[in-house]
């Protein structure tokens, strides 16, 4: 069985990604020798037992906990990952995105990245 790889591409040719954030984000990535493709939904800072952090790093962190979850339930890693989204209430939650990224999930090759400030009304509880 072949491995997956996961090759980052940021050719000279496009905006150069800041050495800060290299390890973060890739503009793009190819993934060859596929033999497994995992779709994981949008996850947010829900505990296993349907608890809700008030604040962003706390919710972040477990969102993050909950991807890994997944990704280990099915013998994956997040070297496995080709490309996150990211979907905040508020711009001044970047900085502490970017922070805990590099902390919980910086690599070489880095992922390809979009993050996006999205507002509206809460959603109801599931």
């Amino acid at each position: 069985m072949a491995t997956n790889q996961i090759i980052a591409s940021n050719p000279p040719t496009v905006w150069q990604v800041p050495e800060t954030f290299k390890s973060v984000y890739s503009h793009a990535v190819e993934v060859r020798d596929v033999n497994r493709l995992m779709m994981i939904s949008g996850q947010f800072g829900v505990t296993p037992d349907g608890d809700l952090a008030a604040d962003f790093a706390t919710q972040c962190e477990q969102a993050i906990d909950n991807v890994e979850a997944l990704l280990a339930a099915s013998g994956m890693t997040t070297s496995n990952i080709a490309k996150l989204t990211y979907y905040v209430t508020s711009a001044s939650n970047f900085p502490e995105l970017v922070a805990i990224r590099q902390k919980r999930w910086a690599r070489q090759p880095a992922p390809a990245v979009t993050a996006i400030v999205v507002s509206g009304p809460r959603a109801p509880n599931i």
